[in-house]
């Protein structure tokens, strides 16, 4: 299988360097790479011309192309037409070595998947469960032998009932899904939603949808909403043998208080998206979690080194949910 992949970038030269020198490690290259981007100075550029790989093209977008949500669009126009897959990766991930020929092993082996997504290794806190220990499951989350301590605010959640029903990856009919991911036991697992960090998907999927205008700009939550409306394509599944590491680069991110609020009205969309006419206990929960997560940023003020970014972001969660009452987002196709 042809595959391309797509990489938006801004200001990170050095870390789009690393990325594609663990590209050039790969067991199976891709066929073409497309480097997008959306930089205000050169130096990508220039350290592209220094660096050479094979199959790569390198656009520098105009001003009006510059965003996550219109860079990744740019590039799906320009993917060349014999490409059977369209890889997607955030510009601060490094690969493992069979990251590619894991992911076209799974669509070859699964004709009803239409989008692949990978495990961050760096980020994973799931270890094998002791024997003999029986844990507290509003403190810990368990699946098969394994076993994942909750953070605070799902810990709250689960004494309130106010958890997910489901397994990870999937979205409940309120939202809110569970947050812990999958460990790295080599299987594959059926999600709803896939991390854009790490995500592919066949041609016909990125010929027929568009990521959504909705999330120009910053783009939070734009991998959610492109990867619930790729699900009329067929399955998204999350293989724990695709992996990488992800670095969460700090340049190029919005202040506290724009990413709180982004948090609340973009979560907010994708949820309709998802569930566009909820039941009343649906939306209850919805809001309740919300107004929650929300009480909980506000107290890390106090518990937490970063007490100014804590009480901006709730501050921006607060904004963001009060908001709703009279400038709700419209939702786009």
């Amino acid at each position: 299988m042809k595959f391309s992949l797509i990489i938006c970038t801004y200001m990170r030269p050095r870390s789009v360097l690393q990325l594609l020198q663990s590209v050039q490690e790969q067991t199976l290259y891709p066929d073409e790479i497309l480097v997008i981007d959306g930089s205000t100075n050169t130096e990508t550029e220039i350290i592209l011309k220094e660096n050479l790989f094979s199959n790569l093209i390198y656009y520098a977008v105009p001003p009006e192309h510059r965003g996550l949500t219109k860079q990744r669009n740019y590039g799906i126009e320009r993917v060349r037409t014999e490409m059977e897959v369209v890889c997607f990766l955030d510009d601060d991930t490094v690969l493992e070595k069979d990251y590619f020929e894991e992911i076209i092993k799974t669509f070859k082996d699964n004709p009803d998947v239409s989008g692949v997504g990978g495990v961050a290794r760096n980020e994973n806190s799931w270890t094998l469960a002791e024997p003999n220990i029986k844990y507290d499951s509003n403190r810990y989350c368990q699946w098969e032998e394994f076993v994942y301590k909750e953070g605070q605010r799902n810990v709250v959640r689960n004494y309130l009932g106010l958890q997910s029903n489901l397994g990870p990856g999937r979205m409940p009919d309120y939202s809110h899904g569970k947050t812990c991911g999958f460990p790295l036991n080599g299987k594959t697992y059926e999600v709803d939603l896939l991390i854009g960090m790490s995500f592919a998907f066949r041609r016909r999927v990125v010929d027929s949808i568009r990521f959504s205008p909705y999330f120009e700009g910053y783009g939070l939550y734009e991998d959610a909403d492109f990867s619930i409306r790729a699900l009329q394509f067929g399955k998204n599944v999350i293989n724990t043998q695709v992996q990488l590491s992800h670095f969460h680069h700090p340049s190029g991110r919005p202040n506290q208080y724009r990413y709180g609020k982004m948090v609340v009205r973009n979560g907010w969309y994708v949820w309709r998206v998802k569930n566009p006419k909820p039941s009343l206990n649906a939306i209850i929960k919805w809001h309740s979690i919300t107004i929650l997560l929300t009480l909980i940023r506000f107290t890390n003020t106090f518990t937490t080194n970063k007490k100014k970014e804590a009480f901006t972001e709730a501050l921006g969660r607060t904004m963001g949910w009060w908001s709703l009452l009279w400038n709700k987002p419209k939702l786009n196709s």
